[in-house]
């Protein structure tokens, strides 16, 4: 099977239903963002979410703030069906070239300490676990907060 064409574009307020639903699918009742939360990262200064679309469709999101040279990745979703198919590591590239852009120096995030996929994606894309949040999310899971130099 050829290689999933994707392409990349930046977040409209148009998208917003649509990547709320992805979120859900992703991150299930305990962890996802509710409505009201998720706009809020989508509208903070400094944000930015780059889309993935495969076939007509949207395939995932990440959503990235910053202020200064400080970055954060809020989150990264990718629906099972275009998972291990390079979506993921495309919209990170495409994320950390527009934070370096915008004058970043640092990248930041969290993920839980038990999803063991995440932390590998992270490390094979330079991210190093910096520390642990104690019952960082709300269902009472710790975090591992985690930072690249870029």
């Amino acid at each position: 099977m050829p290689p999933m064409k994707i392409i990349l574009r930046t977040y409209t307020a148009a998208d917003f239903e649509a990547l709320y639903e992805i979120d859900q699918q992703c991150f299930g009742p305990a962890l996802a963002y509710s409505r009201p939360d998720l706009r809020i990262y989508l509208n903070l200064p400094g944000s930015d979410c780059v889309i993935a679309e495969a076939a007509g469709k949207i395939a995932g999101f990440l959503a990235t703030a910053h202020e200064n040279a400080m970055g954060s990745i809020v989150t990264i979703d990718v629906l099972a069906a275009y998972r291990r198919q390079g979506v993921a590591t495309t919209m990170l590239e495409e994320s950390e070239r527009r934070l370096t852009a915008s004058g970043v120096r640092a990248i930041e995030l969290e993920t839980a300490t038990d999803n063991a996929s995440a932390i590998a994606f992270w490390q094979k894309h330079g991210y190093r676990k910096s520390g642990v949040k104690k019952e960082y999310y709300p269902d009472g899971r710790d975090a591992y907060s985690m930072s690249k130099m870029i």
